[in-house]
This record gives structure tokens, sequence and C-alpha cells, in this order.
């Protein structure tokens, strides 16, 4: 996978720089909340934020728990550069790195990573790279770490199937669909995660957002 295949933030719906007002929309405060809940974060975890976009979870979890070492990695210059001047007005120690999801084990070493965590990315990649995305996650886990993704899953009722249209129009049917049949629990099994479970699911006006959290043997 190269750097020329990822999906903008805001995908064919508007220029990067409106990406934090949409995602406002979305309930972000909330879901954002609960993920950083189910993350946990403690002193000196290593926590690899894989899509960190604009840097709006990894800023949220360095500020929950500031003796956590917490890592940005994506793709996209123009959303890091946006992360590091958010970072830098709020006097957050974030690391940011420039790089593809499955590059995560190369950037950041495999296997030491306490938390991983994905949000709002996996929904954008089509079914190849959400598995190798994944994978690397996997890879880049400690033995017994985990692994939290905040992201559009099974889409459960008419309403939430109309609200996620507009996802599909910026974003794509081919690779969101997957998500909205509900395919991210079966892909986490089967890049090597245990005990597998939709842990929270967040009705918005452009569809549901799950978190899902596993771990790693």
């Amino acid at each position: 996978m190269t750097e020329n295949t990822f999906t903008p933030a805001l995908g064919r719906f508007a220029p990067t720089r409106f990406y934090d007002a949409v995602v406002a929309l979305t309930r972000e405060r909330l879901w954002r909340a609960l993920t950083v809940a189910y993350i946990a974060p403690r002193p000196d975890d290593l926590i690899v934020d894989v899509g960190c976009g604009t840097g709006s979870l990894s800023l949220l979890l360095a500020r929950v728990e500031p003796r956590a070492r917490i890592v940005g990695v994506d793709p996209d210059a123009e959303v890091l550069e946006t992360a590091r001047r958010k970072a830098a007005a709020a006097g957050l120690p974030v690391v940011w790195l420039t790089g593809m999801g499955d590059a995560a084990p190369e950037l950041v070493g495999a296997g030491t990573a306490d938390t991983v965590v994905s949000s709002l990315v996996l929904h954008q990649c089509p079914m190849a790279v959400k598995r190798s995305v994944l994978a690397a996650m996997y890879e880049v886990l400690r033995p017994g770490g985990k692994v939290v993704v905040a992201d559009y899953g099974l889409q459960r009722t008419p309403l939430m199937r109309l609200g996620f249209r507009g996802v599909q129009l910026a974003d794509g049917k081919s690779d969101t669909q997957p998500n909205a049949d509900g395919v991210l629990p079966d892909l986490l099994s089967a890049s090597g995660f245990r005990d597998v479970r939709e842990a929270e699911v967040v009705p918005t006006v452009t569809g549901s957002i799950s978190i899902y959290v596993a771990h790693r043997d």
C-alpha cells in the first residue's frame, strides 16, 4: 500500500480543514469519551492512535493521562499539521508520525504498544486495507495488549441506515458498506484478536458509531 491510496479525512465531502467541524456533528464528545474510557490509559502506557487525523483523540488521551506516551500515526500531512498545531497550543507532548496504518509496526515497533486505537478510519478503507491495518494493529501490540476501534458499525435501523448514506456519499459505498453490514467483529477475530465485543453503540445523524474492544493473546 502506498501513501497515495488513503482516503482524505472527509472523502469527497469537503476539504480537510472542515474535518473537526463536521465530526462534531457525530456526537463526537460522547463517543470519544467512551473510547477513552475503554482505553483506560495508565501512566507509562504506550498508546498508538492509528489514523489519528487532526489529533482530537490523541490529545484527549494525553489530557486524561499526561504520563502516558501517546503516538499518532496518519498518512495525511495536512491533518497532521493541524494535529501538531493543536498539540502545541494545548502544551501536550504527543508524538506525530507520518505513515499508513499498516506501517505502524515499522514506525513504532512490533510488540511495543499497550493499547492501539483507531477512530473513523476503517470505514473508509477497501476490504484488503481494513485487513492489513488490523493485522498491523495486532502486530504493534505487546502480548495481552488491547485494541479499541470506534467506527461506523452495523447500521441496525432504517433511520441509522438513512443517516449513513451521507457517509457513503462522501467515502464511497464499496468501502463503507461492509462496515454497515457489521463486518468489523469478524475482521478483528480473523486478525487474531480474542474476546472481541461491541461495547457501545452511539446513534448519530450520520449513522451509528460502534466501539469495539478486543485483546491480543
